[in-house]
């Protein structure tokens, strides 16, 4: 990839976006093409950094840390919609903290008073959180700042994006249909968002494969409470029963969310499979096609490191 060279990123998530923020700020005639924009899946995240059930370990752990050091000069702007905050990461059984847990600020076990009642084990530090409608607008202005052009309409190909010297394709679950890529598969996940009680601490249960997710991240005015991870499923209409019961989890936790008034439902379909693809290959036609997609629930937390691979992909050519 030379300066000036004209990059077509398909797709407008948080990995598309952030993708095409880091090409155009390099130099390159970025033009984002996306049949949403921005993406629902993004704009339904919680979004607290942290590695969530993702694979290659490596890979991961490198992405996410550049993705941790950006976030933190990001969290210096309150335009941005990333702040620093505090908060628990508990466990109703002895589990020990993971291993990205133990590095963050101000990381230590918490006392059994901390703790919620049912909870044995729990960890106090401090990550990025990310308001994702905040987010994405930003990075929606940063991209146009650096001449990057968005395009909204839906794709039948990779190769329907007109000409290119290189497309990057972030289009997640689309990729399903699109590579093709019969490995991917959604996990559905719903975030009911509610007025803020006084909330100024997040607080996440570390539910391992359970799709019966708990946590609350307080936003300002409002609180994202979550959440589900429903194997398989895609559908993104919002479900009552499964809002009912993030309430009740949460609300059991904090009882001041009880009587939280409910402003919205985010849903999204994460796109997942064994392991984030982040690699390049000809298209039909030669032009050099590079991946990135397949983060699951880690996109936000991955997003500048594999972007940065994916410019470094280019940048080889």
């Amino acid at each position: 990839m030379t300066a000036g060279e004209r990059v077509v990123v398909v797709g407008a998530g948080v990995a598309g976006l952030t993708t095409a923020v880091v090409l155009a700020e390099a130099g390159a005639s970025v033009h984002v093409v996306a049949e949403q924009v921005p993406g629902i899946t993004s704009l339904a995240a919680g979004a607290m950094w942290g590695p969530y059930l993702v694979e290659p370990k490596d890979k991961v752990d490198q992405w996410g840390q550049r993705s941790l050091e950006i976030f933190r000069e990001l969290a210096q702007d309150p335009a941005t919609g990333v702040r620093l905050i505090s908060g628990i990461e508990a466990s109703r059984t002895a589990e020990a903290a993971p291993d990205w847990a133990t590095t963050l600020p101000g990381f230590r076990p918490c006392e059994r008073a901390e703790l919620p009642a049912g909870f044995t084990a729990g960890y106090r530090f401090t990550v990025p959180l990310i308001d994702m409608p905040t987010y994405l607008d930003y990075l929606l202005r940063r991209l146009r700042d650096a001449c990057g052009v968005v395009e909204q309409r839906r794709l039948t190909s990779l190769s329907d994006t007109g000409p290119a010297s290189a497309i990057v394709n972030c289009t997640g679950l689309g990729a399903r249909d699109l590579v093709p890529d019969p490995d991917l598969r959604p996990i559905r996940g719903q975030h009911v968002v509610v007025t803020n009680p006084g909330l100024t601490e997040f607080f996440s249960e570390d539910t391992g494969p359970s799709p019966d997710l708990l946590c609350f991240y307080p936003h300002g005015d409002t609180v994202v409470l979550g959440g589900t991870a429903i194997d398989g499923e895609g559908d993104l209409a919002p479900d009552d029963k499964a809002a009912a019961g993030i309430l009740a989890r949460c609300a059991e936790v904090e009882p001041r969310l009880a009587q939280a008034r409910v402003l919205e439902h985010r849903v999204g379909a994460r796109p997942t499979r064994v392991t984030v693809r982040v690699e390049e290959e000809a298209g039909e036609d030669g032009t050099v096609v590079v991946h990135n997609y397949g983060h699951g629930g880690a996109g936000v937390t991955l997003s500048w490191g594999c972007a940065e691979e994916a410019r470094t992909l280019l940048t080889t050519k």
